[in-house]
């Protein structure tokens, strides 16, 4: 998806400003490079287009752990994110994913798919006291 790194940023900001409240709009900001390189860099992209080919939605897999899942609020609730992390579990055996405890639609999320919580930490991956949960397929041992 090089072509498209642009509009996945633009995914993704749009979902994070729709779900993660609890960041400042400065944290955004800081948060856009880092974005950029882990999702450009770091891991395979899949998406989902709309029907004139733009990018709506995307997964980032490092396996066994999904990394990223982005679905622009526009199409919200349409399913894209099921169909994301299904395939990610089936075809790139994902069975981990980290969830932002104050974000309690993906949390809701990924408990309905069938993950579980396996624990949970204090702070997030740069050390901001935003708690993570860290959730697992019940068949799964960390």
């Amino acid at each position: 998806m090089p072509a498209d790194h642009g509009r996945v940023l633009i995914v993704w900001e749009a979902a994070v400003r729709a779900t993660h409240h609890f960041l400042s709009e400065d944290e955004i900001e800081t948060l856009k490079p880092l974005v950029r390189q882990a999702c450009f860099e770091g891991m395979p992209l899949f998406g989902v287009r709309d029907s004139e080919g733009e990018v709506i939605a995307f997964s980032g897999v490092d396996s066994p752990k999904l990394e990223a899942l982005f679905v622009h609020p526009d199409w919200s609730g349409k399913g894209l994110g099921r169909l994301l992390v299904e395939h990610a579990i089936r075809e790139q055996d994902v069975c981990l994913v980290d969830v932002n405890e104050q974000n309690p639609a993906a949390v809701d999320f990924y408990l309905h798919l069938g993950f579980e919580v396996a624990h949970r930490s204090d702070v997030d991956g740069f050390g901001k006291p935003y708690p993570l949960l860290h959730l697992k397929l019940p068949d799964q041992t960390i």
